[in-house]
């Protein structure tokens, strides 16, 4: 339990922190990729929304788990503080609730970084789509 009760804020944040790095660089690349767009290169609307697809899951996939890996920091905290306390055969009100307010702080980490990531999510998804417009609309018009 002590093995745990040192490691679970650095594991915690350090997973959260890692999940925060790849979203912030998988979003980089794909504003990147989007600003360096051929439509011309691409030959079906599929082949397009392949390409501008890409990484767009493991954004989403992040933004979705992110604040469950805080809830897991935030019941293990619970857990740990529990335990301390059948430890010592005392209830002290100020005590439970100094363990439960320092456990909660992972879950609003796993919230703190799945906002922003749907919100970057959306806007990529929606990029896409009007990446693929403006494919259909140049490929419906007529050749000179």
């Amino acid at each position: 339990m002590d093995f745990l009760k040192t490691y679970l804020d650095i594991s915690i944040f350090g997973i959260l922190g890692i999940m925060s790095f790849i979203m912030v660089w998988l979003a980089i690349e794909r504003k990147l990729f989007f600003s360096r767009l051929t439509l011309s290169d691409y030959d079906s609307i599929e082949s397009l929304r392949i390409a501008t697809t890409h990484n767009l899951t493991t954004i989403a996939s992040i933004g979705s788990n992110a604040p469950y890996v805080g809830l897991l920091g935030t019941v293990l905290g619970i857990l740990i503080t529990f335990y301390e306390l059948g430890l010592n055969n005392q209830i002290e009100t100020g005590q439970i609730m100094m363990g439960l307010a320092l456990a909660l702080k992972a879950t609003a980490g796993g919230i703190a970084l799945a906002i922003p990531c749907i919100i970057i999510y959306n806007g990529l998804v929606r990029q896409t789509e009007v990446i693929e417009l403006r494919y259909l609309a140049l490929r419906s018009q007529p050749e000179n």
